[in-house]
């Protein structure tokens, strides 16, 4: 189906489905060139967006018809719940509110609403009406909701520390909720000061200082001068030239210091800790080089395994301890891989990266029988992870057993109303929303059904949906959906021209666009294969393509081109290590060029990728190449390894 008549498809079909869920008539929507309605109507989400309720209000008002009534009334709620800075209004108005929820229960849209309204009950300690609307809160999958719904529940007298402890861990979701959380904790008593202190050195080594400053409250009479507090996050050499004075909050404060020293300069951290550490406790030592290890370790640096080795049974974020183990793996240290996963908490190290690393530590001490145990925990995930696990049972990678459905089966999905809306925010390059109303109906449905949904999404041609949808089966599947492979004749010419393998192109795309043509990144980036239009400019001038424009560079057949010949060009520059020509494509190949500098000797490929410094990247050349093994036992037809395509990096 053309691209122009898909259009036509899907706006035809969004009117009929739109007439039957609302009696305005419909007004067809077409992101290349809204009519006045919906430039009215996106320009209402974004005051959403800041929270300018006078505006938003003023533009509902313009559009009393929209054929999308209960977005226009949740855009004009939402921003009377919060202020211009994001936090919740205490005097938010509760009627609109309840009335929205009632008259689109069991909505999507009406879950957001109750998200947003559960953060304003939290504000307030409102927790009779927070419960009643928590309980019916779907998707619970908002940190700051987590914590006031643990407020509740202290409310009540119970014991939430534990639970606490296991939330708390990423301060870039805290939000207010989890700030008077940790209050209420001290205040009860649940939290210890050490634990206080333990959430300031996290928000502060993960740079989220505003966070810090505000827990530091709730330290109440233990709180120290803001004059010290302010020398050891922002003059830390000038703090510690101090001396340590023997007093906890004085050794709570240098170890703050130290981790804001060890953001800038982890040898100087080191070198200035060395000096104070006899005054301390074996656990502030401990905690001291653990942060002194974690800087170190996201910067590559060789110390980092030895002042890691310094903080065994400290207590650490979990970044701290996720970096504690990559660098034991590039010391190429099994044990220290073993002792540093073990003392991982329990959510972190039953994840399916550490679970395979713990199970290769033991079977590098010999206890074969075990490790396999372990291995056999993640086999039967399709992932990095599991394929890697599958292999060290002496497996190949296959795919399972193809599911087929019926027409009927899929035509009966037309009828999902939350597919109609989705496609009409596509339409707008909605995107949030658009997947918000997918994703909504996904939750209840049957493998049967979810292939059925992706079977429906690739005949309208939405190929991210198709992907997405598929990937959510349990026990029945369809990888020819789950690693969908459109455009194939173009794909196919163009990697056979740069001598790529057609898998790995696939495995790329699916990574970088999941086949969105007018996909387009926050920095730039565009089309399928994402690419940015400086880098687009020089692959078109090296293979005397000419000087292109964004609108060809985004064209399926320009992009495809000009994206193949760029992986083949970082290939070619990297020996032909799909490893690291992957991640030199997502991260430009001076980095990559850099981290195979930084070895001391050669390393899997496995190791290699587990320990590149960003997550983006990490999480990218992971998936890309466990992509490819699919597309390639797909293609091939016969059983593939990812351990031979990801091989060893050598300095």
């Amino acid at each position: 189906m053309s691209k122009r008549l898909n259009r036509g498809y899907l706006a035809a079909f969004a009117r009929i489905l739109l007439v039957a869920c609302s009696t305005a008539s419909a007004v067809p929507l077409d992101a290349d060139s809204p009519a006045p309605d919906d430039r009215i109507f996106l320009q209402l989400r974004d005051a959403a967006r800041t929270n300018d309720a006078a505006k938003a209000a003023a533009l509902a008002a313009q559009i009393p018809n929209y054929p999308v009534p209960s977005y226009v009334e949740y855009f004009t709620i939402k921003p009377q719940l919060f202020d211009s800075q994001g936090h919740a209004r205490i005097d938010a108005p509760d009627a609109p509110v309840l009335s929205f929820l009632q008259k689109y229960d069991g909505q999507a849209i009406a879950d957001r609403l109750r998200n947003d309204y559960l953060v304003v009950l939290g504000s307030r300690h409102d927790w009779k009406n927070f419960q009643q609307q928590y309980s019916r809160f779907v998707l619970n999958d908002d940190t700051q909701v987590k914590c006031y719904a643990l407020d509740a529940r202290m409310s009540k007298g119970e014991n939430v520390a534990d639970a606490a402890r296991a939330l708390l861990v990423e301060p870039k979701w805290y939000g207010d909720g989890c700030v008077d959380l940790i209050g209420a904790l001290a205040e009860s008593g649940q939290f210890t000061t050490d634990d206080i202190w333990q959430q300031i050195r996290l928000t502060y080594e993960q740079n989220y200082t505003t966070t810090g400053l505000n827990i530091v409250d709730a330290l109440g009479q233990e709180k120290p001068k803001d004059t010290l507090f302010d020398d050891a996050v922002n003059k830390p050499p000038i703090y510690l030239a101090r001396g340590v004075m023997p007093n906890t909050p004085a050794h709570q404060l240098m170890l703050l210091a130290i981790t804001r020293m060890a953001r800038n300069d982890p040898a100087m951290a080191a070198a200035t800790f060395s000096s104070v550490a006899p005054s301390l406790t074996a656990q502030e030592r401990a905690i001291g080089w653990g942060t002194i290890g974690y800087q170190a370790a996201i910067k590559r640096m060789p110390s980092a395994a030895d002042w890691y080795r310094l903080s065994a049974n400290a207590t650490l974020s979990n970044p701290a301890y996720e970096w504690r183990t990559r660098s034991a793996l590039l010391a190429g240290d099994w044990n220290m891989v073993r002792w540093s996963i073990e003392q991982m908490p329990p959510a972190l190290r039953s994840q399916p990266s550490w679970v395979y690393w713990h199970a290769r530590a033991v079977k590098q001490a010999g206890d074969t029988a075990t490790a396999n145990e372990e291995f056999q925990t993640i086999a039967d995930q399709y992932s990095f992870y599991g394929q890697l696990a599958l292999e060290e049972l002496g497996q190949k990678i296959t795919v399972p057993q193809r599911t087929t459905v019926t027409d009927a089966e899929i035509v009966q999905m037309q009828t999902v109303p939350g597919f109609a809306l989705s496609q009409q925010f596509y339409m707008l390059n909605m995107r949030l929303e658009g997947n918000r109303e997918w994703n909504w109906p996904l939750r209840t449905m049957t493998d049967r059904q979810l292939l059925a949904a992706a079977q429906y999404a690739k005949r309208i041609e939405l190929f991210d949906r198709t992907v997405n949808t598929a990937d959510k089966t349990k026990s029945e599947h369809d990888f020819t959906l789950r690693y969908l492979s459109p455009f194939r004749e173009i794909v196919e010419r163009d990697a056979k021209n740069t001598d790529l393998d057609i898998e790995w192109a696939y495995g790329l795309i699916r990574q970088e666009s999941r086949f969105i043509i007018n996909a387009r990144s926050e920095v730039g980036a565009g089309g399928l294969m994402q690419l940015m239009p400086g880098t687009a400019q020089l692959v078109a001038k090296k293979i005397g393509f000419g000087p292109v424009s964004r609108a060809q560079m985004n064209e399926i057949n320009t992009n495809i081109l000009l994206g193949t010949n760029y992986l083949a060009m970082i290939y070619n520059q990297f020996d032909q290590s799909p490893v690291l020509a992957t991640a030199g494509y997502n991260a430009g190949p001076g980095r990559p060029r850099q981290w195979r500098q930084d070895l001391r000797a050669p390393v899997e490929g496995a190791i290699f990728a587990e320990t590149i410094p960003f997550a983006e990247t990490r999480d990218y050349v992971k998936n890309v190449l466990s992509n490819t093994v699919y597309y390639a036992a797909l293609f091939e037809g016969r059983p593939q390894s990812l351990k031979a395509c990801l091989g060893y990096i050598a300095p």
